[in-house]
């Protein structure tokens, strides 16, 4: 059974910086891309950041020269460094695991996966 767990959200300062993290779990074969998206109250959900295999990235214009993504193939981990931040951050990120390739005995799966999602909040 495939997991993505998220972690290091929390609350903080306009100006501040916070460090996501998220770790996929379970008999994983590969992962191609791995995402951190965000939802705030009253928005879709929308995408921050994006890493591929190769290490290649594409980051939203609101955040770019503030947020880094950046994973680690060994863990299964992909990470989100925020600096920076402005209120308008403030959302529940997601992270997103893009055909991930797990296997049971002599079977594959592909799918994707999403976390449960952390809060984050920026006060002015």
């Amino acid at each position: 059974q495939v997991q993505l767990v998220e972690s290091g959200g929390g609350l903080v300062q306009a100006g501040g910086s916070l460090r996501l993290s998220c770790a996929a779990s379970g008999r994983i074969f590969s992962i191609d891309a791995m995402a951190w998206y965000r939802q705030a109250p009253g928005n879709q959900r929308e995408l921050v950041a994006a890493v591929s295999r190769g290490g290649s990235t594409n980051t939203a214009d609101s955040v770019k020269g503030r947020f880094t993504i950046s994973r680690d193939n060994a863990k299964n981990t992909v990470y989100l460094q925020m600096n920076s931040l402005k209120p308008e951050d403030t959302a529940v990120y997601y992270c997103n695991a893009e055909r991930l390739t797990s296997y049971k005995g002599s079977s594959f799966y592909t799918g994707d996966y999403w976390g449960q999602g952390t809060q984050v909040t920026v006060s002015s």
